[in-house]
């Protein structure tokens, strides 16, 4: 472990935590992070980079973060607020004019052809709110199979898991969603992942420039984030780990895949990055924007992403994927206190192969934890770590 302005206890009970679930063949490796503000991180990586190998993981280890794409492109998607190329309340076909004239299912296990007309339009706030009226449903833990995802998944959105990609340019992706009916009403529900995919077609055609060349010129050139993109060098897919979506299946995800760019960069979460490339987005949140004598966004905007902007009764319909919390632009916020801390006001999220970020403004705390297991998220891992982390 390196750095420390933490508790000793509290890091090596983290560390022990992290240790035995290692130990336990739960994931073959994982990489963590806590910092306080502006001081020297704690970071270590403990384990392999597969289940199938001795190889140590490494703190410079290349995830997919997945989910973790979402508050970074909401970012940049503020800062083209702030230019003035964008407003809030754009209704989208303004950028996106395919998307004009939209009809909503009657009830979402509908026919394709039930629909009657959207009472209005969606706006470039309901995509970062996920309130457009389209997105995943579940039964239970697993994806419905309505005729409207059916058709979805004929069609090669990839409206869930990224990968693998989906072949289609932009252009093409977003004429094909617009052949799909809503599955409600925009601004009635909360539904996850579909608004961030339609926002990175959106602020790429609205700033003139490929999403991947937006996000770089915007956010990580700036920050420094140089190992994070939709793509990387050949050489450097070594540094990516096996994908799992537990401790006993072969790993799913093949790393040279990532050595080419995609088709369809994916806002909602096509990202690779590393744990210190993400440390340097997520201490800028903390800093409200600033990043050394710059601010680069306005203290308003990251309070706006860092807000809830659900009622309870949208957080209550968004079940297990928020638990409880409400939601910013592209990052969940703690609006009760819960099982991690007594008091609200925490934000961050998490990538569905098992990345997760959050920021206690309270504490002035930058938590990170990065394996490619998604059982970590859903067996335990991720609450024990954020218990933990804020503990450290």
């Amino acid at each position: 472990m390196t750095g420390s302005k933490t508790s000793t206890s509290g890091l090596q009970r983290l560390h022990d935590a992290l240790s035995r679930r290692v130990a336990q063949r739960e994931l073959p490796g994982i990489v963590w992070l806590i910092a306080h503000g502006n001081a020297a991180p704690t970071v270590e990586a403990i384990g392999t980079t597969r289940f199938d190998t001795d190889q140590p993981l490494q703190r410079d280890a290349i995830f997919r973060i997945a989910s973790l794409t979402k508050p970074v492109l909401s970012a940049a998607t503020m800062m083209l607020v702030e230019d003035g190329t964008l407003r809030l309340d754009d209704p989208v076909e303004r950028h996106l004019p395919e998307l004009a004239h939209r009809r909503v299912l009657k009830r979402v296990d509908a026919p394709l052809d039930d629909t009657e007309p959207a009472r209005r339009s969606i706006t470039i706030e309901d995509l970062m709110t996920f309130k457009l009226g389209y997105g995943l449903v579940f039964d239970g833990y697993e994806e419905a199979r309505y005729p409207v995802i059916e058709r979805a998944n004929e069609l090669q959105l990839v409206l869930s898991r990224p990968d693998p990609r989906s072949p289609l340019t932009p252009d093409e992706w977003i004429a094909r969603f617009a052949t799909l009916p809503l599955m409600y009403q925009p601004g009635e529900r909360w539904m996850y992942n579909t608004g961030t995919l339609i926002l990175g077609v959106l602020v790429a055609r609205a700033s003139g420039k490929s999403l991947g060349t937006l996000l770089r010129e915007r956010i990580f050139d700036p920050l420094g984030m140089h190992e994070t993109g939709f793509f990387t060098s050949q050489e450097k897919t070594a540094r990516i780990p096996g994908y799992y979506m537990n401790n006993t299946l072969q790993s799913l995800s093949i790393p040279a895949e990532w050595a080419t760019p995609p088709a369809f960069p994916s806002g909602s979460g096509g990202l690779l990055s590393t744990i210190d490339d993400f440390h340097l987005f997520g201490r800028w949140m903390l800093n409200k924007g600033r990043f050394g004598d710059q601010q680069l966004l306005s203290i308003a905007s990251v309070e706006r992403m860092t807000t809830n902007h659900l009622t309870p009764e949208q957080i209550a319909g968004a079940g297990f994927l928020l638990n409880g919390e409400g939601w910013g632009y592209g990052m969940a916020v703690a609006v009760n206190p819960d099982d991690v801390s007594s008091q609200p006001g925490r934000y961050g999220w998490s990538g569905g192969y098992g990345t997760a970020w959050f920021n206690d403004p309270h504490r002035d705390l930058t938590a990170i934890a990065m394996t490619q297991t998604v059982e970590f998220l859903f067996a335990g891992g991720l609450t024990e770590f954020e218990k933990l982390a804020m503990e450290a």
